[in-house]
C-alpha cells in the first residue's frame, strides 16, 4: 500500500509485523471527528502561544514605553502574528486543504512557515549583535545582512509559488519544499554558530558575574529548542520532497499534530517562557537587548 499524499509513503515503513497494528492510526485519519477535533486543538494551541506573546508584548510596552520598536518587542509582536496565523489556518482547515489551486495552498501554509523563520532568526541578529560588540567588532552590516537575507528569501519563494502556478508541475513543488528544506537547516546553523559563540563568551565571565548563570541557562536552551525545531523541519521537508509526499493534507491529522507541535508550537512556548523577563524600567541610553 501507498499513500500518496501521505508523509509516510510504505507499509514496511508503517505496519512491519502487520497492518492489523496500527489499525487505530487509520481509523484516527479516516474520522471526521478526530480530524476536528485534532486540527481545532492545533488551531487552540496556537492562538494561546499568540495570546501569551501580545500579552508579553504589552506588559514590556507599559514597562519601558519610552523606547519605540526595539528587537524584543519586534520578535513578540512577530510571534503574535505567526501564531495567530496559523491558528486561524488551522481553524478554517478544511477551507484550507481543499483549496482548488495549488500555489495557494501553498502560499497559506509556507508563510507562517517564512514568518517563523523571519521571528526566530531575529534571535540570531541579536546575539550577533552582542558578539561583535563583545569582541569590539562592527555591527553596522549586520542589520542590513539580516534585512537583505530576508528579502531574498522572500522574493525566492514568491518565484517558486509562481512556478508552480504556471507550470503545474510536481517539479516546482519539489523544489519549493527542498528551499524550506535549505533555510530551515541555515537557521539551525546561524543558532549553533552565535549561541555557541555567545555562550563560550558567557562561561568565560567571572563566576560572580551578575546574572552569569540565568544568560548562560537561557542563550544554551534557547539554543538547543531553536536548532532541534529547524533540523526537524529540514529533515520533514527533506524528505517530503524526496517522496513527492506532503504533510499538510486533510487526511493524515496525527503527523500534522505531531509536526507542528514539534516544530512550531511546543519552541514558541519554551522559548517565550525563558524570555519572560521584563526589561528593567530604568535603562541606559544603549538598551536594545532581549531580556
Amino acid at each position: 500500500m501507498v499513500r500518496v499524499k501521505g508523509f509516510v509513503l510504505t507499509d514496511k515503513l508503517l505496519f512491519k509485523d502487520g497492518r492489523i497494528m496500527f489499525d487505530w492510526w487509520d481509523e484516527i485519519d479516516e474520522s471526521k471527528e478526530w480530524q476536528r477535533f485534532i486540527f481545532y486543538l492545533l488551531s487552540a494551541s496556537y492562538a494561546v502561544v499568540s495570546i501569551v506573546a501580545l500579552v508579553q508584548l504589552c506588559r514590556i510596552q507599559l514597562r519601558v514605553p519610552e523606547y519605540g520598536w526595539t528587537t524584543q518587542k519586534v520578535f513578540h509582536l512577530m510571534n503574535f502574528i505567526v501564531n495567530g496565523l496559523r491558528a486561524v489556518l488551522f481553524g478554517f482547515y478544511k477551507s484550507v486543504f481543499l483549496v482548488k489551486s495549488k500555489a495557494l495552498e501553498m502560499v497559506l501554509l509556507d508563510l507562517p512557515g517564512l514568518l517563523f523563520f523571519s521571528t526566530y532568526t531575529l534571535l540570531v541578529l541579536f546575539w550577533a549583535e552582542i558578539y561583535h560588540q563583545a569582541r569590539s567588532l562592527p555591527i553596522n552590516k549586520l542589520r542590513p545582512a539580516y534585512y537583505s537575507i530576508n528579502g531574498f528569501i522572500y522574493f525566492a519563494q514568491a518565484c517558486l509559488w509562481i512556478s508552480v502556478r504556471l507550470s503545474q508541475s510536481n517539479l516546482a513543488v519539489e523544489l519549493s519544499r527542498l528551499f524550506i528544506s535549505v533555510i530551515s537547516f541555515c537557521a539551525a546553523l546561524g543558532f549553533m554558530i552565535y549561541g555557541g559563540r555567545l555562550l563560550f563568551m558567557l562561561r568565560r565571565f567571572p563566576i560572580e558575574s551578575r546574572g552569569r548563570q540565568r544568560k548562560l541557562f537561557e542563550v544554551g536552551f534557547v539554543t538547543g529548542i531553536c536548532c532541534t525545531c529547524f533540523l526537524i523541519r529540514c529533515i520533514v521537508s527533506t524528505l517530503s520532497a524526496d517522496m513527492n509526499a506532503g504533510l499538510d493534507v486533510l487526511d493524515h491529522p496525527i503527523l500534522n499534530l505531531i509536526y507542528y507541535m514539534f516544530v512550531e508550537i511546543l519552541p514558541s512556548a519554551l522559548v517565550l517562557f525563558i524570555l519572560r523577563k521584563l526589561p528593567p524600567k530604568r535603562v541606559s541610553e544603549q538598551y536594545h537587548p532581549i531580556r
